[in-house]
């Protein structure tokens, strides 16, 4: 019998009912949901709770409609009025109403496709929408749902249990240094107001972005600054520290922040970053490092930075079924007060059983994150020398691997995402594979897919998007490879008879 079996179109994946990931098992299925197309919509149970909103999420939003007689898409549910509020405001109308009892928040609007967009735009970078554990207790107190799925959670203080795994990555740091989150992006947006409000009276409102990074971290930047064309600068090469030196001597005295991924998000890449820290503190800049690519269980990064965001979501919650993410400020930054009441005004906290959901998981990560560690340099060393692969990128790729060394907790650890390339077109090999294929990475389950496709899928069709992809080092028929818990051989196994 085969380790691995193809997944249908729209299976939850790993297959519990707050999966976050979800099976797209062919190139024309990616195609079909980027597009939209009814027929491959029909079928989805689930996606990335970011992109697409959960079956539960919908029914509290036709609920909220029907009570408040709004259209069901100029509703949106979120995860507090707080957001709500926030979001009126970008929107520029609208009204911010408890519904269904008071036991839910939800933004109004006119129905009007710009504002729909917008308003889903807005809650996708900000991680504002609300989440499934959530719908799905509103459901139950409603009566719509006789009760919660059954599922392992923390017993007692989750909270406490967590910051007892935290505080151990980050060593220096008090519980008032950590705020849990209710996504990665909802860190990531945080983290991006505090500094700014700490920054703008210097009269430092620019960002700039190292490398390639996380499509909404990115949105983020361009669309949040006050003056995007003038304020968001992009710098490629994460590796280029002589032309980041000529970047701060003609922006420096302006720029706010610094961001970046160790290692990027998807080429793999690890910039020198207690050089880019240093050169940034030089000229005032605050420095934001994401390490969710390979997790704060395999890399040091908060003596570098003035806060570290990330995906819990990734890695601590290896069964893939929780959002949750992480903001840390480094207590020892020149704006450590600051940054820490910033982020009590943006932040928004986990969900409390999302909360008792990570605490159920994060205290067998370690074990996890090593054998996915150790399954990651076999895959890659196998990729690697494959007749049939074009390239391939991961921790320790030998262009950037002393800087990944740099940081990192131990000689093994790598984390588990391989980006590669197959020579010839991606859809035959993507098509075979029967490894679980969809969003997201950190699981014990190994997933495959076609990220630039799936990220960036508006810009894979003109000269001017590929032009642009190719500027920054990223082919559209990239594979991003999550590697999971799964006996290595059978995952090698299955890329090689695919391959072959």
């Amino acid at each position: 019998m085969a380790a691995f079996s193809p997944r249908p179109l729209g299976e939850r994946i790993p297959g519990a009912l707050h999966s976050v990931s979800c099976s797209l098992p062919t190139m024309d299925d990616i195609i079909g949901y980027e597009e939209k197309r009814p027929a491959t919509l029909a079928r989805m149970k689930a996606g990335y709770p970011r992109f697409f909103l959960h079956p539960l999420v919908e029914e509290v939003r036709a609920l909220a409609a029907e009570e408040t007689k709004h259209p069901v898409a100029s509703v949106w549910p979120v995860i507090s009025a707080c957001v709500g509020r926030a979001l009126v405001r970008q929107l520029g109308e609208g009204e911010v109403r408890a519904v269904l009892g008071g036991a839910v928040q939800a933004v109004m609007h006119r129905p009007e496709t710009g504002l729909a967009t917008r308003a889903r735009h807005y809650l996708q970078h900000t991680g504002g929408f609300l989440g499934s554990r959530a719908a799905e207790d509103v459901l139950v107190r409603t009566g719509h749902r006789a009760a919660a799925a059954p599922e392992e959670l923390w017993p007692g203080d989750a909270e406490a249990e967590v910051q007892r795994v935290l505080q151990g990555l980050f060593a220096g740091t008090k519980a008032e240094d950590r705020r849990l989150a209710a996504s990665g992006m909802t860190a990531v947006h945080a983290a991006f107001r505090a500094i700014s409000e700490v920054q703008a009276p210097r009269g430092r409102t620019a960002w700039l972005q190292l490398g390639w990074l996380y499509l909404d971290t990115i949105q983020v930047l361009k669309k949040f600054t006050p003056d995007p064309p003038r304020d968001y600068i992009y710098q490629r090469d994460v590796l280029d520290l002589a032309g980041l030196e000529k970047t701060f001597q003609q922006h420096g005295a302006r720029l706010a922040g610094l961001i970046m991924e160790a290692p990027t998000n998807p080429l793999v890449q690890t910039p020198d970053v207690a050089a880019v820290a240093a050169l940034a503190r030089k000229h005032g800049v605050r420095v934001v490092v994401d390490p969710a690519i390979s997790s704060p269980f395999n890399v040091d990064v908060l003596p570098h930075a003035d806060a570290v965001v990330c995906s819990l979501t990734k890695y601590a919650t290896h069964a893939g079924d929780v959002m949750v993410g992480l903001a840390v400020v480094n207590p020892a930054g020149p704006d450590a007060a600051a940054l820490r009441a910033g982020l009590d005004r943006w932040i928004e906290p986990p969900y409390a059983r999302d909360l008792a959901r990570l605490a159920a998981q994060i205290g067998r990560a370690a074990e996890v994150v090593a054998r996915i560690n150790a399954n990651t340099a076999r895959v890659a060393a196998f990729l690697t020398a494959h007749p049939k692969v074009k390239w391939v990128a991961w921790a320790g790729q030998p262009r950037c691997i002393e800087n990944y060394r740099r940081i990192a907790r131990g000689p093994e650890a790598w984390g588990g995402v391989i980006s590669f390339a197959v020579r010839g077109p991606v859809a035959p090999f993507y098509d075979e594979v029967r490894l679980a294929k969809g969003p997201s990475f950190g699981m014990s389950t190994t997933l495959l897919c076609p990220y630039v496709f799936l990220a960036h899928y508006d810009l894979v069709h003109t000269p001017e998007g590929k032009a642009e992809l190719a500027a920054s080092g990223l082919e559209p028929e990239l594979l991003r490879l999550a590697v999971g818990a799964e006996p290595a051989e059978e995952i090698i196994a299955e890329l090689a008879r695919a391959l072959g």
